[in-house]
């Protein structure tokens, strides 16, 4: 396993780089293939800002990644945040693989009742709004879509903690989004042709 420390607007001092990589090499103990850590710190220059010491946290594993970030006073106190929450995530990655090779029946919400459905207001109902304001796009991001299972893109955007996920769908080979229902279930977008 490669571990990589990295610093943006700030230093970080070769024992902090030691206390990192001993931290993180304790990842193994999970017993999931890890590729490479990388360790990003870096300082918040913006004087309201009291947690000025951020550090973020990437694990890639065998067909997946984890990513966590925590800020705090100090660059060892961020480390250990950080890596309470990447240690959370790669043991939910670890039950989820071990789950689902011994599937339960999960309970999910039940859809709301059809006599319910017309006290919901328009915005529960999926409607766009009034329409009145203009939106921006403020961020665009890109990143290489490799071919899944739905159920691989599904465990991918709970580790994420994200409402949707787009990806490749393996068996047809376009691209689809997999996203989280009100009520519990999921959803799936494909596009077609």
């Amino acid at each position: 396993m490669e571990i990589v420390v990295h610093a943006k607007n700030t230093r970080v001092d070769p024992p902090v780089q030691a206390l990192a990589r001993e931290k993180l090499a304790k990842l193994t103990r999970f017993g999931l293939q890890i590729f490479r850590v990388e360790v990003d710190f870096s300082e918040i220059r913006n004087p309201r800002v009291h947690d000025k010491e951020l550090c973020e946290v990437t694990v890639h594993l065998k067909g997946h990644f984890v990513k966590a970030h925590a800020a705090s006073t100090d660059q060892i106190a961020a480390l250990d945040l950080v890596i309470d929450k990447v240690e959370h995530q790669v043991s939910r990655l670890k039950e989820k693989r071990v789950d689902r090779h011994r599937p339960r029946r999960r309970r999910l919400a039940p859809p709301p009742l059809l006599e319910d459905w017309d006290e919901l207001t328009p915005a529960e109902h999926g409607a766009a709004g009034n329409g009145a304001a203009h939106a921006e796009i403020i961020k665009t991001k890109q990143f290489t879509a490799k071919p899944m299972t739905v159920e691989e893109a599904s465990l991918q955007m709970d580790l994420l903690g994200h409402d949707f996920y787009l990806f490749k769908d393996a068996q047809t080979g376009h691209a689809s989004v997999l996203y989280r229902r009100r009520d519990g279930h999921l959803g799936l977008i494909e596009a077609v042709g």
